[in-house]
């Protein structure tokens, strides 16, 4: 899993989680996730999820 996907998914996944997570809370309107709480706890699992294929592809990208 070299090169640029695991980057991209685990980015995708950080921004994603992270949108997820303020909806959730409430700060974003238009969405049938807003003011729902199970999207603040969906949010920050998705977000850490998505760091940790980012730390891996990243630490792949560094072995010769």
């Amino acid at each position: 899993m070299r090169g640029w996907f695991p980057l991209t998914l685990g980015l995708l996944a950080l921004v994603i989680g992270a949108v997820w997570t303020v909806q959730g809370l409430g700060f974003v309107d238009g969405s049938v996730m807003t003011d729902e709480r199970i999207w603040v706890v969906i949010g920050p699992v998705v977000a850490l999820a998505g760091l940790v294929v980012l730390w891996l592809g990243l630490r792949a990208r560094r072995r010769p």
